[in-house]
């Protein structure tokens, strides 16, 4: 019975500091960060340019029209007139296919551009039979430019993780500021009651005049300490806003009747996405930093198979069927053609076997770089882990320490009411519940800070 209902308050404190307009919560604030902070939106220009390169590499495989159109004339005689269109096809495998028409007349053509009066059609193909066949720079930077498209929605997702990171660790900066100007405040009402009183028990002869000196000490200090959280307050107020933005590009200011939630030790979880997360059994492999890694290792080994292709000799066919009448489809044979042949092989391979050797050692590289970075994401969750599990018992510590505090004040004031006590004791018992409840604000906010360290080693940010 008293478990439903503590889980019924706290839902209801829950549901209170999302219909107050004075609260601003953890999940609300966030979720102003990811639709409209800069850098979100910056994150997202990532993608977008990795697509736009990708549809540049798609252009590599668009049919081509060339149109080569020369003609000399002097002192009325036609030394040439020439005319040359083109369309070409490249498909996959390096391969192209031509269509072409040539049409040349005048009085000085060298012989061999002789056709007939109207125009000679050539249709065919050109392949390469080594270099260039089963890979080449277009097929690659096509292969390379997908996996580009992966691997920045993987950096995506890893620089919007870190802007939130910062922007919750902000958050709970300006939580414990807001705690601790509370506690500053609700002693200083303490200290000054006591004042008051002392200064009446004074004037009616009472107590002596040195009680009302330290009272008046107390509630100075009382008033110095709250003017420090004060400012600090207002300090983590406009670091807060600089996270803040609107649609139209708009910074906000938080003003000062905004306040954090309080209860956001209890819903830190539910907020990050992190309560029914089982770190010890988590998948590392679909980590956005591994994935881009592995995204690029990819890209590399799609680099290091062009650079050993171009080992092989470029060796280039073309062959294409001649004929006066396309129209008609038989006047295409191998009775009419034009065919060529081009060997190139450099002798000492330098250039070919040096960028060869460096595609192997950027790829060593990377390969070096997902080891140590996957062996650094596991030893960093099970440090947190640990982490989170000894602030849990530091914060049951600091809950029981100031309670037992409480008590000791309160016996101690009812002690100097009787006149049984001093207002030594009394200032003394309470700047030791004072200290003890920042330490708990302290922990609090170190667990808080914690939890949002493991949301960011995890990379947990949806930003889609």
């Amino acid at each position: 019975m008293r478990l439903s209902l503590v889980i019924l308050l706290c839902f209801i404190s829950n549901i209170t500091a999302q219909n107050d307009p004075s609260v601003l919560s953890l999940e609300e604030y966030l979720g102003y960060v990811k639709s409209f902070h800069p850098i979100v939106k910056q994150a997202n220009l990532i993608v977008n340019e990795s697509e736009a390169k990708l549809m540049k590499a798609r252009g590599a495989f668009d049919p081509k029209l060339e149109v080569d159109y020369d003609r000399k004339k002097f002192k009325g005689i036609e030394y040439y007139d020439r005319l040359n269109a083109t369309f070409k096809i490249p498909v996959w495998f390096g391969i192209e296919f031509k269509g072409n028409f040539e049409e040349n007349t005048g009085d000085f053509l060298n012989r061999q551009a002789n056709v007939p009066i109207d125009g000679l059609y050539s249709a065919g193909v050109s392949i390469p039979l080594a270099r260039g066949l089963l890979t080449n720079k277009r097929m690659s930077t096509l292969r390379q430019s997908r996996l580009y498209v992966k691997q920045a929605k993987a950096d995506r997702q890893l620089l919007a993780n870190t802007i939130l990171f910062e922007a919750t660790k902000t958050y709970f900066n300006w939580l414990k500021h807001y705690n601790e100007k509370n506690v500053y405040e609700s002693f200083l009402e303490n200290a000054e009651m006591r004042f008051n009183g002392i200064k009446k028990s004074y004037e009616a002869g009472d107590k002596p005049a040195i009680d009302t000196l330290e009272a008046r000490i107390t509630l100075n200090n009382r008033k110095l300490n709250l003017e420090k959280s004060r400012i600090k307050y207002i300090k983590s107020t406009l670091e807060l806003s600089n996270y803040l933005w609107l649609d139209n590009d708009t910074p906000v200011e938080v003003k000062d009747t905004i306040s954090p939630d309080e209860n956001t030790f209890n819903l830190i979880d539910t907020v990050l996405k992190t309560s029914n997360l089982d770190v010890e059994n988590f998948d590392i492999e679909t980590h956005p930093k591994l994935q881009s890694l592995n995204y690029k290792i990819e890209s590399l080994n799609i680099e290091k198979r062009l650079k050993r292709n171009n080992l092989l000799p470029q060796i280039d066919l073309q062959y294409n069927f001649l004929s006066q009448t396309p129209e008609i489809a038989r006047s295409f044979s191998s009775s009419a053609y034009k065919s060529g042949l081009n060997i190139n092989f450099p002798l000492f391979l330098r250039k070919e076997r040096g960028d060869l050797k460096l595609a192997q050692i950027k790829l060593q590289d990377t390969k070096f770089d997902l080891q140590n970075t996957k062996l650094s994401l596991r030893n960093k969750i099970s440090a947190i882990n640990q982490e989170l599990d000894s602030y849990g018992i530091q914060n049951d510590f600091t809950l029981t320490i100031v309670s037992d505090y409480s008590k000791l004040l309160s016996a101690e004031e009812r002690k100097f009411f009787l006149g049984e006590s001093s207002l030594f004791l009394v200032n003394s018992r309470e700047s030791k519940l004072i200290d003890s409840k920042l330490k708990a604000i302290e922990i609090e906010y170190d667990f808080l800070k914690t939890k949002a360290n493991l949301f960011n080693v995890l990379a947990l940010s949806n930003i889609n």
